[in-house]
């Protein structure tokens, strides 16, 4: 790799991306320099391009999953496992750094995603600062990151198509508390959905239903483990609750995980749930705008546990990890990634990812 690193840079909502030329950092003790592999265009890098999440310091170096190989790395490293680092290791990162550890929300309410110093790589760290994102030929890892050694079975499409819609979906199955034999029903068949799918069905569900679109979407959550998917642009929310509750005894499905960032979804889910089911929410990362509930027909009544999902923690990447090395070679994660950009094809790959031509795509700064 030469002195002079290209990146990809999101100047700010709606402008067009732009390619530009990094310095090598030089590497305090305890960073690391990974040349990238693939990096992702997700649907959090859709909203950065929207301009909706507060408090972005564009221009940024989008991309907060990605995969590739320790290049360079300055003084002992470990990894988030214990496991001894070395330059030539295939590696990935837990995007997610610099959480103090120290704060009310770290050490007494125990959510380090809330924490007020928690940074991530990709979107909140200005390109000023160096290479923070994975939309670049090279990214600085800096002293503290959790990385971890890609397992030798794990491809880098397997690793970037799970991404962190798998990453996140570890966190949501932990919140649903998921018991044996469980019917559950995700709405939203996007990145994060399709992999709740994949690891409801892992967790022992007896039966894994999902809405969503388009077509394409709906044949993935199949693959992915669905039993039964409804196209929410073909159906009414009637038509779709009579449809859940004669697959389940008439009381609708036990747990329901809410990823698809609609308000009308939470209206619709909270119906869909069972008396005395759960109900997780885990796709509104951006305010839709709010929802009209009736708070004691839909959820006092119904004796509902309705949880909030934010954000991931390391726990759950390194699980993730080991769903991939286990299961990825039956559970088809690549196929999540439509598609490969190189990074002068990324303003195209946002307008597919916007216009849902593509689940999402993958980013090859090389080629």
């Amino acid at each position: 790799m030469s002195d002079r690193i290209l990146a990809a840079v999101m100047p700010a909502p709606r402008q067009a991306i732009e390619i530009r030329d990094f310095p090598r950092p030089a590497l305090p003790p305890g960073a690391a320099l990974m040349r990238t592999t693939r990096s992702e265009v997700c649907g959090t890098d859709v909203h950065l391009w929207h301009g909706r999440l507060a408090g972005v310091p564009y221009p940024i170096i989008p991309g907060h999953v990605s995969a590739g190989t320790l290049e360079s790395v300055r003084g002992p490293l470990r990894g988030i496992d214990g496991t001894a680092l070395r330059e030539g290791d295939r590696a990935v990162f837990f995007d997610v750094h610099r959480t103090c550890g120290r704060c009310r929300a770290c050490t007494v309410h125990r959510t380090p995603t809330r924490c007020s110093a928690r940074r991530v790589y990709g979107i909140t760290d200005s390109a000023t600062e160096g290479l923070f994102g994975g939309w670049s030929q090279a990214i600085y890892l800096e002293p503290g990151v959790g990385i971890a050694r890609l397992p030798d079975g794990v491809d880098v499409d397997d690793y970037i198509g799970g991404g962190c819609g798998l990453v996140t979906a570890v966190h949501i199955i932990e919140r649903a508390t998921l018991k044996p034999g469980d019917t559950v029903l995700v709405q939203g068949t996007g990145a994060v959905g399709l992999s709740a799918i994949a690891l409801a069905r892992l967790s022992g569900a007896s039966a894994v239903f999902a809405i969503g679109a388009p077509a394409s979407r709906l044949e993935l959550a199949i693959a992915m483990g669905a039993d039964a998917v409804w196209d929410i642009t073909a159906t009414t929310p009637a038509q779709r609750l009579e449809a859940v509750r004669a697959r389940t005894h008439g009381e609708g499905a036990d747990t329901v995980i809410e990823a698809a960032g609609s308000a009308r979804a939470i209206e619709e889910g909270l119906e869909l749930t069972r008396d005395g089911g759960t109900y997780v929410v885990a796709g509104h990362y951006t305010d839709v705008g709010p929802s009209a509930i009736n708070a004691h027909q839909q959820i006092n009544r119904k004796h509902l546990e309705i949880r909030g999902c934010w954000g991931s923690e390391p726990r759950h990447f390194l699980r993730a990890l080991l769903f991939l090395e286990r299961y990825a070679s039956r559970v088809p994660w690549r196929a999540v990634g439509g598609h490969t950009y190189s990074l002068t094809e990324l303003n195209d790959a946002l307008s597919d990812a916007e216009a849902m031509r593509i689940t999402k795509a993958l980013v090859d700064p090389w080629q």
